[in-house]
């Protein structure tokens, strides 16, 4: 199997084109997402993958790593597990933050169901580094983490994105998965110069590289890994590739499959990208770094990091600081951007409305897509109101515990409101019916509607409790 440090070019792996993928000429390995994956039961495809020798490499979505509180033991866990079922050589997650509020801030707690980014702060920093030595403790194998793509930018920032990833790796020893699509959305979005990052990078951290299209609406670029590699994103990849060898490179699709002519066709294209990046390295003599990456800490700050940091430098805490005080900061300031995003509450100060208003609605509509494909019955029982059924309820219920309870409690949702108003031939009753169905197939007993005086009887309380016996059987 090939090492971490050598992975080659890559493509990933997705239930949709599991079959293509493995006809793929030239595929040295692949990357599944690790929350899709059953380690009791692994997907055919990646088991003959594994049987030719294919690299796979499980990358984790809901982990959390920049949020304020510690990594949940479970799913670390879940992802250590799913790293030795597939024999990987090292695991990977993002920096980023995906639910906000509970005990730190004594709030309800929320999912945001998206990977939203975390302030370029100390404190943030902090509490990252603690995350990841936690983490790292956790996995038996090394781990390597993605920058992301914004829409929105924190206010009062005090470091550049390298600036913060340069020390990140430098305190942690982590491993970094740069993203040049996320590079160019934050470019387009938040005008961050990408030669500017990667300038700062500290380039014999980076374990892998990840590349993929998306789509310019209304002057906003999504992150949609549903199109093509535009070529600003080929150009990025080919101005890291003239400072470092990638270890590895793998093109990301989550929708909108094409046929595999075309996959094969961008997976050439970024080898050619990465060709000119060689050719370019050799002619300029950039100085040379490691082809694997180690642990090894940088020992000191790129120049250009260096005329923009503070006079005077926080000193780095120790390994067994305890970033308690700044996890209580940053978990108040997270709750309030993400209840803004998906509560419907007041936009904290420093803030650009427009573009959280943009982020919620994005939210929501990422919402609705995801319900319905882990709960495909829905859009056929709901019909074409489906949609906006869902994106209504959405404004007024944040997800509070993942995307299958979302599913349910939707579903609870229009079976409690009685009178479904403007939701298309969702009042009809033998949609209703169906509706009924599915919810108490997955769920139990059914949901009371509202209460009338006249329920209040004890012997509408005796039936009432009759009925849940009865379904519970």
């Amino acid at each position: 199997m090939a090492r971490p440090g050598a992975l080659g070019a890559g493509i990933g792996w997705r239930p949709e084109i599991a079959d293509a993928v493995e006809r793929m000429p030239g595929i040295d390995w692949v990357e599944a997402v690790s929350e899709n994956v059953c380690p009791g039961h692994l997907p055919d495809s990646l088991l003959r993958l594994r049987e030719r020798g294919v690299t796979v490499v499980p990358h984790g979505v809901s982990l959390g790593l920049g949020g304020a509180d510690r990594p949940d033991p479970q799913r670390l866990t879940a992802l250590a597990e799913r790293a030795e079922a597939l024999g990987s050589p090292l695991v990977t997650e993002h920096i980023a933050f995906v639910r906000a509020g509970g005990p730190l801030t004594a709030s309800p707690r929320l999912e945001a169901g998206h990977l939203l980014p975390v302030p370029r702060t100390r404190d943030a920093l902090d509490v990252l580094c603690e995350n990841i030595r936690i983490a790292q403790d956790a996995l038996p194998v090394p781990l390597a983490v993605e920058n992301i793509a914004a829409l929105i930018a924190w206010p009062g920032e005090e470091m550049t994105e390298g600036q913060f990833l340069y020390d990140l790796a430098d305190r942690t020893g982590v491993r970094l998965l740069i993203d040049v699509a996320n590079l160019h959305t934050n470019h387009v979005n938040r005008g961050e110069d990408p030669a500017d990052a990667l300038s700062e990078l500290p380039l014999e951290a980076i374990a892998y590289v990840h590349v993929a299209g998306g789509v310019e609406r209304d002057g906003v670029w999504h992150d949609s890994h549903a199109h093509p590699v535009p070529p600003p994103v080929l150009a990025i990849l080919t101005d890291l590739a003239s400072r470092v060898a990638p270890p590895g490179v793998l093109l990301e699709r989550d929708e909108n499959f094409p046929d595999p002519a075309e996959l094969e066709g961008e997976l050439t294209a970024i080898r050619a990208a990465v060709e000119r990046g060689r050719r370019s390295r050799k002619a300029t003599a950039w100085p040379a770094a490691a082809t694997e990456p180690t642990a090894q800490r940088p020992t000191e700050r790129p120049a250009a990091a260096q005329t923009t940091t503070p006079p005077t430098p926080t000193p780095t805490p120790s390994p067994n600081a305890s970033a308690a005080p700044s996890r209580q900061r940053l978990a108040v300031a997270q709750a309030a951007l993400l209840s803004a995003l998906v509560g419907g509450t007041p936009v904290p100060e420093g803030f650009d409305r427009v573009r959280i208003g943009v982020q919620a609605r994005a939210l929501a509509a990422k919402r609705a897509d995801v319900v319905g494909k882990i709960a495909p019955e829905l859009p056929v029982i709901l019909g074409e109101s489906y949609r906006t059924a869902f994106v209504g309820y959405a404004q007024g219920h944040p997800m509070t515990g993942g995307y299958r309870r979302d599913a349910l409690d939707f579903a609870e949702h229009l079976l409690r409101a009685g009178d479904t108003g403007d939701m298309g031939h969702a009042g009809d009753p033998a949609v209703r019916g169906a509706l009924r169905e599915w919810w108490l197939d997955r769920s139990g007993p059914a949901p009371r509607p509202p209460r009338s005086p006249r329920s209040e009887r004890p012997a509408a309380r005796l039936a009432r409790a009759t009925r849940r016996v009865l379904l519970g059987r």
